[in-house]
């Protein structure tokens, strides 16, 4: 070839192809660079609510379930921060949220190869070459200069991009917004007499918390509606989480389409819910302001489904519906916070040039067909993969989201690209079997 031609291109530099970048960093028979749209490492920073923690372990970091003794761990960070012996004075197993950022920076900073403020626009095969490839377009967030780079493999990890209502469209953020941009608006909800909070599951909480803590200074309302059944604590016990490990991979992934959504439904005590601590920590906040039989401005009913939002003035006029009930009602607030969750953030070059060629499990909700290792399959084989990172809990369960089988997921993924094993990864043994063994 006449270009450079790469192992791999990561599209999309998350915490999980940064953990790509820190395993392939020293790998001798790796040639990869990574491109991400935004200016730099920011981690949810409109969710980097002081005093809130990461739902796993210090352990689900970038590297140490592959490589303990890698530069980058976290608990090196500590290190060279000079913070070990606060962590350990600290005693608790959880990352502070905005501590976990400042990891992911600080290891953005030693590693080769990333480019934040560059957007992939395009992906193009070259498969009627004597050496196949992808040429990854890119353009230049600042400068608007499109440049091409040549790769045997993509990883991709667009992630996810906030869910909102349809009817939220054209509202202004300051007033209707998305948990995502919660603390960038948090002074203006602060300055309005009633916030109302959509949704279920930690970011609802955690905002509602957050809000109430405020409340010690102010006199506004706060409204939670939650669709969902209720507000339950998320399953922490030690063999639920034994759902998270490879082998439980293993055993879902070779379920049937229909078998696989059934058991995601069975599975979701153990992907939402709220902490312990942070449910706790609500009631004892809300125990404390009724004292004295004082009103505490607050309402939260579940079971309530939020169909609409309409500008009624300076207010806005909740279209909404106790489901159980079937009863529909219209409730007023001035500033709302949508904790509304995410959807796929599929780009569009990646249908217009893919959509016929990759096998479908279900199209209209963008699951695509995925192997084992992380395979997009397609219709024809071929020899240079498209790996997936993005969108994968149909595939590969409660584990596609949870940060430390990102690990686990990164090793199986260089393994399979190489075709030699780089990387243990098999042999990580649980309690518990998921299938008759014979």
């Amino acid at each position: 070839m006449e270009h450079k031609l790469y192992t791999f291109i990561g599209i999309g530099i998350g915490p999980y192809n940064l953990g790509l970048a820190a395993l392939t960093e020293d790998l001798n028979d790796v040639d990869r660079v990574f491109f991400d749209q935004t200016p730099k490492m920011d981690w949810h920073p409109g969710m980097l609510i002081e005093g809130a923690d990461l739902q796993v372990p210090f352990l689900a970091d970038l590297i140490t379930f592959a490589d303990p003794k890698s530069r980058y761990t976290f608990l090196n960070y500590l290190h060279e921060h000079g913070r070990l012996y606060k962590f350990f004075f600290f005693q608790k197993l959880e990352i502070p949220r905005q501590e976990y950022n400042d990891y992911l920076q600080w290891a953005t900073d030693q590693i080769s190869g990333l480019y934040f403020g560059h957007r992939v626009v395009d992906v193009i095969e070259h498969q009627d070459t004597e050496t196949p490839h992808y040429e990854v377009v890119v353009e230049d967030q600042e400068t608007k200069e499109i440049s091409s780079y040549y790769a045997k493999h993509v990883v991709m990890a667009t992630g996810s991009e906030p869910f909102v209502l349809e009817s939220t469209e054209g509202l202004p953020e300051e007033d209707v917004l998305h948990t995502s941009r919660y603390l960038y608006h948090k002074d203006e909800l602060l300055n309005s007499n009633h916030i109302t909070v959509v949704g279920s599951g930690q970011s609802a909480a955690e905002v509602f918390y957050d809000l109430l803590e405020e409340r010690e200074n102010k006199e506004f309302h706060i409204t939670w509606f939650t669709r969902s059944k209720g507000i339950f604590q998320l399953e922490s016990a030690k063999m639920g989480q034994e759902f998270f490990s490879p082998n439980y991979v293993d055993y879902f992934h070779q379920l049937n389409f229909k078998k696989r959504q059934e058991t995601l439904d069975t599975l979701d005590p153990l992907r939402n819910g709220v902490d312990e601590s942070t449910l706790e920590g609500i009631y004892d906040m809300l125990y404390h302001y009724s004292i004295g039989e004082q009103d505490p401005k607050v309402t939260i009913q579940p079971l309530t489904e939020v169909n609409g939002i309409e500008k009624k003035g300076q207010r806005y006029e909740l279209n909404c519906e106790q489901w159980q009930q079937e009863e529909s009602f219209n409730y007023e607030t001035e500033k709302v916070v949508l904790a509304t969750g995410y959807k796929p953030n599929i780009p569009d070059w990646f249908m217009n040039r893919f959509e016929n060629k990759i096998k479908w499990e279900q199209k209209e909700d963008y699951l695509f067909d995925i192997s084992r290792r992380y395979r997009l399959k397609f219709k024809d084989e071929r020899q240079n993969q498209f790996y997936m990172v993005t969108n994968l809990e149909h595939s590969h369960g409660t584990a596609a989201t949870n940060l430390g089988l990102a690990i686990q997921r990164n090793m199986e993924i260089i393994n399979d690209m190489l075709d030699k094993e780089v990387y243990q990864a098999k042999g990580h043994s649980i309690f518990q079997q998921f299938k008759h063994e014979g």
